[in-house]
């Protein structure tokens, strides 16, 4: 039996392989990625400024809040975040994006070994015919002569470039790179969403505290419009005082139905945003609630973190590592290609000599390529990646810029809506004592029922804008934690996708541990800050 024979077939086959293999590390052509510089803050501008400013509860001292909405003390909010986190639409589809860019890193991992691998096993079956000169004469030799032929073969064919120059092992570089970014990306878009759904629920505790205001005044007014009739009817006053009250009394329940608009599209945006249908929403936040209260001290941490902590700075530092290494892939092009490949076989007229010593067959062809004639179009190219690489590092850089303009932007709505509230504060007990003042003398005949009007139009307007100022203070503190970059770190012990959405593919598909999450997040952490000479593990679980 030949079998020990095809194997050393086998073996001769991939000694080139293997030699090709050692050879494989030799050179790694491009431009290894560097972390850009990038503009940096060595202290918060709005803190400096805040410093002398006892109220602003701003502190440098501490670093910010990792799960930040919980520093408002609603359970209502906390439960509403971690069921968007849970269900949000969005985030899942960016979950599943993590998934392809595993898949796909595969993909490029599997460009490391012989690129062409076939085994087959084939019959033939021919005959030629007999007016032929040479069937002819043959047959004067052997009148038995069969014209029919038979061929029975199998084999193993394959095919390798080597990587002598690093271009696949670039292109392993950048899809890690890119796959790391999916996961930043989906980090980036887990700080949106909580502080989306954290300003959408203080947009509608806001609304339902204006609601609520409107209708303690329509009830205050309502008083003075009776008032003001039984004076009428006891003639002690004109019909003036009555139509003025009742235009106030009207004008202000007038201004319910607008803040009942708005209330209803903020629970429908809220309803996209937990992944749920509208009318599920009034389960969760029709209850008595308040706009939540901001914690005292506020951390802020210093400039620097900014950088480690902002997903989206993450993802474009990786953006622009993946594309340097595309650089490398297309430089290589510049150089010969050299390539391996081979068969081995048997083969033989009739079956039950196919696994016979002298049915083996072999081939070995190495080969070089050379695209000497397309120079123009290869360099062009490489032009073009390293263009696209320049404008990733401004990229970063402009994302630097906008995260700390971002931060800043949210600390002066922050500190000034708290000092608006502080004067509104103030401004409302006044008009309030006014007001009783007001109609007070107004029963006693001493003043006009004009100052009445006044003072509870002024009421109602101080008391409206002091419950937009603090919804403001809050809305503000929350994109001053987004600004931050807070909110992800959590995920990073839980899973991309629902446990149902894995089902899902795993039935379609056989996904194997590429499902699993904690082989991606540790990747991801390894390429936070990408290694200027990456060595990816191999490993069948990524084919």
């Amino acid at each position: 039996m030949s079998s020990t024979r095809f194997m050393r077939g086998v073996r001769c086959l991939l000694a080139p392989v293997l030699a090709g293999g050692l050879l494989h590390g030799c050179m790694l052509i491009g431009p290894d990625f560097v972390t850009p510089d990038a503009p940096q803050m060595s202290r918060w501008v709005r803190y400096e400024l805040a410093a002398y400013q006892q109220y602003s509860g701003v502190t440098e001292r501490r670093g910010p809040e990792v799960e930040w909405w919980r520093v408002f003390n609603d359970p209502t909010l906390d439960k509403l975040v971690a069921l968007a986190r849970q269900q949000n639409l969005t985030l899942r589809m960016a979950g599943i994006r993590i998934y392809q860019a595993r898949a796909e890193l595969g993909i490029i991992i599997g460009d490391q070994f012989p690129q062409n691998q076939t085994a087959g096993f084939e019959y033939k079956k021919e005959r030629i015919t007999k007016s032929t000169g040479l069937a002819r004469e043959v047959e004067k030799f052997d009148p038995n002569f069969d014209p029919t032929f038979n061929e029975w073969s199998t084999g193993f064919d394959a095919g390798w470039e080597l990587d002598i120059w690093g271009k696949v092992r670039r292109g392993v570089q950048s899809a890690m790179a890119k796959l790391a970014a999916q996961v930043a990306n989906y980090d980036d878009i887990l700080v949106s969403l909580s502080g989306d759904v954290a300003t959408t629920y203080v947009t509608i505790r806001a609304l339902q505290a204006g609601i609520a205001l409107v209708n303690q005044n329509v009830a205050t007014q309502t008083q003075s419009l009776n008032l003001t009739e039984l004076r009428y009817k006891n003639g002690v006053t004109t019909e003036l005082d009555v139509q003025e009250a009742t235009a106030l009394l009207n004008n202000t329940k007038a201004s319910v139905p607008p803040l009942q608009t708005d209330l209803a599209q903020a629970k429908n945006a809220l309803a996209v945003l937990l992944g749920i249908t509208p009318d599920e929403v009034a389960r969760l936040i029709d209850h008595p609630g308040s706009i939540p209260r901001p914690p005292a001290t506020v951390g802020l941490g210093i400039p620097a973190d900014l950088l480690r902590r902002r997903p989206d700075v993450r993802a474009a530092e990786l953006n622009a590592a993946a594309q340097a290494a595309q650089i490398g892939v297309a430089r290589a092009d510049l150089y010969p290609s050299f390539a391996i490949s081979g068969s081995i076989g048997l083969s033989a007229s009739k079956l039950g000599n196919l696994f016979q010593d002298q049915s083996f067959t072999g081939l070995i062809n190495p080969g070089i390529s050379w695209n000497i004639l397309n120079y123009g179009r290869i360099r062009n190219n490489v032009r073009a990646q390293d263009a696209k690489y320049q404008e990733l590092i401004v990229n970063y850089q402009r994302v630097v810029l906008k995260a700390y303009a971002e931060v800043e932007d949210a600390l002066a709505g922050f500190i000034n809506a708290k000092q608006e509230a502080v004067f509104l504060a103030r401004s409302v007990t006044a008009a309030r004592a006014a007001s009783r003042i007001a109609l007070q003398q107004y029963r006693d005949g001493t003043a006009d029922y004009t100052r009445v009007l006044n003072t509870q139009q002024e009421m109602l307007h101080a008391e409206e804008r002091l419950t937009s100022a603090r919804a403001d203070v809050v809305t503000n503190l929350i994109a001053v934690y987004k600004g931050l970059g807070g909110g992800w770190q959590p995920a990073n012990h839980g899973d991309f996708i629902p446990q149902a959405t894995k089902e899902q593919m795993a039935n379609r598909t056989k996904w194997g541990k590429l499902l699993e999450p904690e082989s991606i997040r540790a990747g991801a952490r390894e390429l936070a800050v990408p290694a200027p000479k990456l060595r990816p593990v191999i490993s069948p679980d990524l084919w």
